[in-house]
């Protein structure tokens, strides 16, 4: 495995009990992510996840609000200006949606080889980040 930005799809699925397949895959990939202090995320996926855990999956905002702990334990990418721009610039050159091209920026500017989702095309490299979907 090398150096992995997370997306919020996989933190999700990890406490999704409706789809266990992914739910299975999501874990392995989490725990072998932190045991190997490969993973990292970003502020806005942690809120992202926390939003959605509570709005789709109906978990209690006490239960999310310890996960957002847990997920804290990997490496967390802070958002600043010179993101925002390169993100912009994605945004604008590349087609993704603003919010995706924070995500890419955001496993760019934190030196991972991929990003590890399933809202992304699959296979797709940009700027020496390549997308990896877990669950094909």
């Amino acid at each position: 495995m090398a150096r992995s930005f997370i997306d919020t799809n996989i933190l999700l699925y990890a406490d999704d009990r409706f789809d266990v397949r992914k739910q299975h895959i999501a874990i392995e990939l989490l725990v072998e992510l932190r045991r190997r202090r490969e993973g990292v995320l970003s502020i806005q996926v942690l809120s992202e996840y926390y939003v959605n855990a509570v709005r789709k999956l109906g978990l209690e905002p006490d239960f999310a609000r310890r996960r957002i702990e847990q997920f804290g334990r990997f490496e967390i990418v802070q958002p600043n200006l010179e993101m925002v721009l390169a993100a912009i610039d994605l945004y604008r050159l590349q087609g993704l949606s603003y919010w995706d091209a924070m995500i890419m920026q955001a496993a760019i500017a934190s030196g991972c080889t991929q990003l590890l989702s399933e809202d992304f095309q699959e296979g797709r490299s940009l700027s020496g980040v390549r997308i990896v979907n877990p669950f094909a």
